[in-house]
């Protein structure tokens, strides 16, 4: 077993190294003894376990329970739950750590574990290190004595928690009375959560992906294909619509005419609303390098800053934590209001929107033009080795090159995935024919040098 944790916590195939029931009972044993009571006090840690609708999760449920009972701590299962919602009953329970099993956006034959802090906040690089040394290492802690096994308790309305805290998300003296809106649960952790907290609000709701099977999660629904919810849209009639991904961190949001509005262009309806009514702090939005340009000069446009981070929502949270900013996020969807939640929440960025509707009383179309995106292309190279990138000589000259002819009428990024034995080529200018050519440039230079 190599590395544990990734750049998003632990993830893989289910029931092959790591996602076995052997490492999540080891691990459960090494979250009890790291958090022991941090929180509560107690000197007996108390951890909130919840899951998506994957078949997998049963299994790696009761490992993890297991192992945090047998090392004398307590654990409350939720059952299917966003994993923001984790975070919030994390937080809410007083807990000591919560963990989500999920394996995000991936096929059901895949699964993860992520871990938040009492705070609600992922782990720091030094939580995962010590906990990834003593499940790495097979150094479990002592068993606890027979009379100090821990207990496992169910909270069966953990669900119906979220929904009251998401429900406040929305200004007290709006409601979505005569609002049509499409939702797209992807079989997933938000089945329940989504489409009530919608409905109980006011709105007329359309669902799609509400039927999890164990199987079903992310096939051909949700955020990875939100095609099914533009069409129903259409369809319907409705306002808009919500495609959620299989834990429910991540959105993608069609207006009225079913057309795709990507995080960036949500960052941008949010944070200049949020500019306009003084509660943008330090007028900054922290986005990832990946965002595009469009983004950027719309901001710049109105006075706010944005900083880029390294790809991840974790990064994101990161840099919003350490500079005091409460709007972030990445152009795939994960966005984070840190004046809410500490994670990204699908449910919350989908009201966060409608707020924004439903002061200005706009249509979401006519909102998005705030924004007008610039051409981007993004080419992956397949390669053998990651070597920093400064040691490829021939790269950064057609890079350096390629960058000077530009000017500040394009951007250039290239950057190896954390997952995948892959290099990220991404342009961005005005004229998609010379960035494709651009891209192209730099990704032959790559195989040349790296590639497989």
């Amino acid at each position: 077993m190599g590395r544990l944790f990734g750049t998003d916590g632990i993830r893989g195939e289910a029931n092959l190294p790591p996602m076995t029931p052997e490492t999540a009972l080891r691990l459960g044993r090494a979250l009890a003894a790291r958090f022991g009571g941090r929180a509560s006090g107690s000197g007996r840690a108390r951890i909130v376990i919840g899951k998506d609708t994957r078949l997998s999760g049963y299994m790696l449920e009761q490992a993890l329970a297991s192992g945090i009972c047998a090392t004398g701590a307590d654990v409350w299962l939720c059952g299917p739950l966003p994993t923001p919602g984790i975070a919030f009953i994390t937080t809410s329970m007083r807990a000591d750590a919560g963990v989500v099993i999920s394996a995000s956006h991936n096929p059901y034959y895949d699964n993860g574990i992520k871990v938040f802090g009492h705070d609600g906040f992922k782990l720091p690089d030094e939580d995962e290190a010590a906990i990834e040394k003593m499940v790495m290492e097979d150094r479990a802690p002592e068993g606890a004595s027979r009379a100090e096994l821990g207990r496992a308790h169910r909270i069966d309305e953990a669900w119906a928690r979220y929904v009251v805290f998401l429900k406040r998300v929305l200004p007290d003296d709006l409601d979505l009375d005569g609002l049509k809106i499409v939702v797209d649960c992807a079989h997933g952790a938000a089945y329940r959560v989504a489409p009530a907290v919608l409905e109980e609000l006011g709105a007329q709701v359309v669902t799609i992906g509400v039927k999890p099977d164990g199987l079903n999660i992310n096939a051909g629904c949700g955020s990875l294909h939100p095609e099914r919810m533009c069409e129903a849209i259409r369809l319907y009639g409705a306002d808009m619509g919500l495609a959620l991904d299989g834990d429910a961190d991540r959105v993608i949001i069609a207006d009225e005419r079913g057309t795709v509005i990507d995080g960036d262009q949500l960052m941008a309806i949010n944070a200049l609303s949020m500019r306009k009514a003084g509660t943008l702090k330090q007028d900054t939005v922290v986005a990832t390098v990946m965002s595009n340009l469009g983004l950027e000069r719309c901001l710049r446009e109105s006075g706010i800053h944005l900083l880029r981070t390294n790809v991840g929502d974790r990064n994101v949270v990161q840099a919003m934590r350490a500079g005091g900013y409460n709007v972030g996020g990445e152009q795939s969807g994960h966005l984070v209001f840190l004046d809410h939640t500490s994670t990204g929440d699908g449910v919350v960025a989908g009201l966060k929107t409608l707020t924004v509707m439903l002061r200005t009383g706009k249509r979401l179309s006519e909102l998005a033009q705030v924004m007008h995106r610039v051409p981007q292309v993004l080419v992956n190279v397949p390669v053998m080795r990651k070597p920093p990138l400064s040691e490829l000589h021939d790269v950064t000259k057609t890079i350096q090159r390629i960058e000077t002819t530009m000017g500040d009428t394009g951007r250039v990024l290239v950057r190896y995935s954390g997952t995948e034995p892959k290099a990220r080529v991404m342009l961005e200018g005005l004229d998609v024919r010379q960035i494709e050519q651009y891209a192209h440039e730099i990704a032959a230079s790559l195989r040349q040098s790296i590639g497989q």
